[in-house]
């Protein structure tokens, strides 16, 4: 890859290259109804997996009893952070209208990550596409029987393998090994030490790996590719994980709706996404446009040292270019963000739904982690906070031009940071990111 021509050709990867802090908003932004047909999935896909949770709800309920007080629905509530709000402000020397919100996928039950989201939601896929084609199961039935010794005897035949940087594994393996599957989850050498020893104490199988997340799945698949009865759970393309995540639209709009907050043309809703390899943001992003068509706007974050979906849309490259190949090192504190090679599928079906991209330094991941706790007392991981520059990054003259967003509009907005882990990091690993930052 001859990068003189590359960045001749785009003259930001100059930036990326020298690990500087870059915002970049894209040009080829179209309106919701032109960008749909391009994800090849619609409004029917996302309700089917809406109801395949319900009807699992009764499982989980019973497998995971702090789920009861959901009733087995596996959400995340949405606050408001009007002191971080203003210590943004003062901070970056930038007022940010319209009110700022905090969704907690970082306490999810279960793996207390966005992952609990379609991580969880694949494997209850693929649990309930075996039983019934096993007789065992139709969707009549009430879930909760999967929660007996005849099931788990019945999937410990199978098993199930992904490749993963931390959080997508805690949820798979959690999850699988609950069912009774046999289950392997290949680590790349980013992953925390606490996530894998979570998962041994489940039962999981665990496979390390020196190097980064792109050969942890390779080598995933490749293991899987040789056992008839393993599925693996593609994180660079797998469209049942992207629904999973999907369904969060439907239920922000519905949290939306309790406490009033209107969505509309006057009252637009910015969102702000941590990216890795794209499927969660992506998935998430894809059901806040059926929620709120051209009325919400998302913006993907990633860390300087992997900013991986940044670079795959703004050549056009997508997963043909990988940030090792401009020189970058993906070496990050932002572990589930740890990603070289972007999602080509995630990246091609939302390219034009996706209003802008940033990239955020790790110190400046770590400062704001502390800044959180000290301003509203809620503790994240540090990728979750890649999203909270957000609100500072999108007041930006030319993307406010092209939108053409009137200030009342502005006025009325409100701006949501999507806290995409944290909720179950162990107290001494805590105490050590809130250390280091200042």
């Amino acid at each position: 890859m001859n990068i003189r021509k590359l960045t001749t050709k785009f003259p930001l990867l100059k930036k990326l290259i020298n690990l500087e802090e870059v915002t970049w908003f894209n040009p080829n932004i179209t309106s919701y109804a032109e960008g749909l047909p391009f994800v090849t999935l619609t409004q029917e896909d996302s309700n089917d997996a809406a109801k395949r949770l319900k009807r699992f709800a009764p499982y989980i309920c019973e497998a995971f009893p702090e789920t009861k007080i959901t009733n087995g629905i596996i959400e995340s509530e949405i606050v408001e952070i009007p002191q971080m709000k203003l210590a943004l402000e003062q901070r970056y020397n930038t007022p940010i209208t319209g009110r700022l919100m905090l969704k907690k996928d970082s306490h999810l039950p279960i793996s207390g990550s966005i992952k609990a989201r379609g991580g969880i939601y694949e494997v209850l896929a693929h649990a309930e596409k075996l039983a019934i084609e096993h007789g065992l199961l139709s969707k009549s039935d009430d879930y909760a029987i999967l929660f007996s010794e005849k099931f788990k005897t019945f999937f410990s035949q199978f098993s199930i393998a992904v490749g993963s940087t931390g959080n997508l594994g805690l949820s798979i393996g959690i999850m699988s090994a609950k069912l009774g599957f046999k289950v392997s989850v290949h680590m790349s050498a980013d992953a925390r030490e606490w996530k894998k020893q979570r998962l041994r104490e489940n039962g999981v199988n665990v496979v390390e790996y020196a190097q980064d997340y792109s050969v942890a799945v390779a080598q995933g698949r490749e293991a899987a590719k040789n056992d008839p009865t393993c599925f693996f759970i593609d994180d660079e393309n797998s469209k049942t994980l992207f629904l999973g995540y999907s369904v969060a639209g439907q239920r922000l709009k519905q949290q939306f709706a309790e406490k009033a907050i209107v969505v509309d043309k006057q009252h637009p809703l910015f969102v702000y996404l941590p990216c890795g390899v794209g499927g969660g943001p992506g998935g998430v992003a894809f059901g806040l446009k059926l929620a709120f068509g051209d009325n919400v706007h998302c913006i993907f974050a990633e860390p300087t040292h992997s900013p991986c979906m940044l670079l795959g849309v703004y050549t056009g490259l997508h997963d043909q270019i990988s940030v090792q190949d401009i020189g970058i090192d993906n070496i990050t504190a932002a572990d589930g963000l740890a990603v070289g090679r972007a999602s080509g599928f995630v990246g091609r079906a939302m390219e034009r739904l996706i209003d802008g991209y940033y990239t955020i330094s790790d110190q400046e991941m770590y400062d704001l982690l502390s800044l959180l706790n000290k301003t509203e007392n809620i503790k994240l991981e540090p990728s979750a906070l890649s999203a909270m520059v957000g609100a500072v990054r999108m007041q930006n003259k030319e993307y406010l031009q092209r939108m053409q967003f009137s200030e009342s509009q502005l006025k009325n907005g409100t701006h949501v940071v999507w806290a995409t882990g944290g909720g179950m990091v162990p107290e001494d690993e805590m105490e050590k990111y809130l250390s280091l930052g200042n």
